[in-house]
């Protein structure tokens, strides 16, 4: 199967560049330009963000496209038609009639992954398209359309080999959706918000930000206010309020009415991200850098104050572990620290300095039901540090082979 072949192409790595995406897409008669695009960057809640948008368009009656990455079980979880997962057999197709223009372009993965979703899009005939950053933003593969509006969530220090060593720096790198004359919507605040205005500015574009008020977690969602209107989020995370609101203020600027915004955000889900199995008292998820730690611990004090906790942890080599760590550790009576496939996980044993008295368990759904047997107490477990992590535990749990994972 020729998605296999898609899988090989992980090894040529990150190659940041637009101009193969751009040749490919030409010869293609250039997919992108048959649908209204909407551009979401960020350093956190870019899937929240774009899916909750998806959601909310959908209500309103409009035929949707939706790429997101990464994902856990299976690649067609990255291209969402209208509400659904891409069939596998529409997605071999449309990868064989575009593989030869691939391989003489020597596309990396994601390129790969990109023009597959654009060029699936424009024969699903969708009238919007809502396309996650990957990595980054002014040389992301997704950054070849023309938007019709950005949404940048926020702003920290991460990927700072890629991106830059300053928040200024990996700032301007995000900013590089922007368009000139167009409106562009951001969560960032502090210092990161001021480089973004003056970016934007710059550019000649409209910025504009969400500021949620009135926020309160309610059952395992969240409630707030905005713009003297008050919505009900079914997403876990008091941070959710800032994403969900960037989703409605691109709603609203994109002509969605009040009632589709409702009724999206009330049955919207997100596999990953403060995922809650109650029935195992199990919570997955990908926080993956310190902010995403920080939300993560917020939310254990929100939602399970009183609960005894264990935490299952790995993460990928290029994050700040020890910046991690203090938000997490106080939080848990026991860690497990254990990795996923690839070479971009850090070997457990790495991991010990940072944790006082954890254990080690290299095999992740070992890990886990370790975790599990010994929180019978009715106590939580929580799985999380890397989205990587997440899938590893999902095939398992979904009975698929173990898959290497790198973007």
């Amino acid at each position: 199967m020729i998605l296999h072949e898609l899988e090989r192409l992980r090894r040529r790595g990150v190659k940041p560049g637009l101009e193969r995406v751009r040749k490919i897409l030409a010869r293609l008669g250039n997919p992108e330009r048959a649908f209204r695009v909407v551009l979401i960057g960020g350093s956190n809640g870019k899937g929240s963000t774009a899916r909750a948008l998806a959601e909310i368009m959908r209500a309103d009656g409009k035929k949707v496209g939706l790429y997101t990455s990464p994902h856990l079980l299976r690649f067609s979880e990255r291209i969402v038609l209208d509400g659904k997962e891409a069939d596998e057999s529409e997605i071999e197709s449309a990868l064989t009639d575009i593989w030869p223009l691939l391989t003489r372009f020597k596309a990396t993965y994601f390129e790969a992954a990109t023009v597959l979703a654009l060029a699936c899009f424009a024969k699903a005939g969708v009238e919007l398209a809502v396309l996650e950053v990957g990595l980054g933003g002014r040389f992301d593969a997704v950054n070849v359309t023309e938007p019709e509006l950005s949404i940048i969530t926020n702003i920290s220090l991460e990927h700072t080999d890629w991106l830059g060593a300053t928040l200024k720096d990996i700032a301007r790198e995000k900013a590089g959706i922007i368009r000139p004359g167009r409106l562009v919507l951001s969560s960032a605040n502090g210092q990161a918000a001021s480089f973004l205005a003056e970016i934007a500015r710059s550019k000649g574009a409209v910025i504009s930000f969400a500021v949620p008020s009135q926020v309160q977690v309610s059952g395992y969602g969240v409630d707030f206010s905005l713009e003297r209107r008050r919505y009900h989020g079914s997403l876990m995370g008091r941070h959710q309020a800032k994403n969900l609101g960037l989703a409605v203020l691109a709603a609203r600027r994109l002509g969605a009415g009040e009632k589709a915004v409702s009724n999206a955000l009330a049955r919207l889900t997100h596999p990953g991200r403060l995922s809650y199995y109650p029935s195992e008292r199990l919570l997955c998820d990908g926080a993956h850098n310190p902010a995403g730690a920080a939300v993560l611990a917020q939310a254990l004090r929100d939602y399970f104050p009183t609960s005894r906790k264990t935490l299952v942890f790995a993460v990928s080599k290029d994050k700040d572990v020890a910046a991690m760590v203090a938000r997490l550790t106080p939080l848990f009576e026991r860690v497990i620290l254990t990795g996923f496939p690839g070479r971009r996980s850090r070997p457990p044993a790495e991991l010990r300095r940072y944790f006082s008295g954890a254990a080690l368990e290299s095999d992740p759904a070992k890990a886990l039901a370790t975790a599990q047997t010994e929180r019978a107490d009715g106590g939580l477990t929580v799985a999380a540090g890397s989205l990587y992590l997440l899938a590893a535990l999902a095939r398992h749990r979904a009975g698929l082979a173990p898959e290497e994972r790198s973007q």
